[in-house]
């Protein structure tokens, strides 16, 4: 399952960060992201995202480096749902589900906030926001193990 969330968050970037309706904390970036899980397999994998709506409630569309979609991941609060190859698995929230689909825990919260460049703190996780006027974000987790690195690039 991580190659299959990965595989689809790293492939064109397109357009960044927009804002739709106005909603202040409803937003849309797309790009590429790749997270590398240093474990004895030493995983690594990269996919196309579309990245809408917010921490409580949105959709992370993951696609090849062709554009077909890998998987789609929607969230509300107290449920998420992951499809993927036509079947929909649910999960009690956005962590689990990212958890069971990466093999790896993710900051999907705070990504919200580092997109927007955001400091938000996660324990465990240090994030690098220092080129996110570049549309670049880095975040490395050395708790819990195994080590993990997120990239994103997105545009602006």
């Amino acid at each position: 399952m991580l190659v299959l969330f990965c595989a689809a968050m790293a492939g064109c970037a397109n357009p960044g960060l927009l804002k739709r309706d106005g909603a202040a904390d409803a937003a849309f970036w797309t790009g590429r992201l790749a997270l590398q899980v240093e474990d004895s397999a030493s995983q690594s994998f990269s996919a196309g995202f579309e990245l809408k709506g917010s921490a409580q409630s949105g959709e992370l569309a993951l696609f090849t480096p062709l554009g077909g979609t890998l998987a789609v991941l929607s969230w509300q609060p107290g449920e998420a749902r992951l499809l993927a190859d036509g079947k929909t698995r649910s999960f009690d929230s956005i962590d689990a589900l990212v958890q069971q689909a990466t093999g790896s825990v993710i900051p999907v919260a705070a990504l919200f906030d580092w997109l927007a460049g955001r400091a938000t703190e996660v324990p465990g996780w240090r994030a690098d926001l220092s080129r996110v006027a570049d549309g670049r974000v880095s975040a490395h987790r050395n708790d819990p193990l195994p080590a993990a690195d997120l990239r994103v690039v997105f545009e602006r």
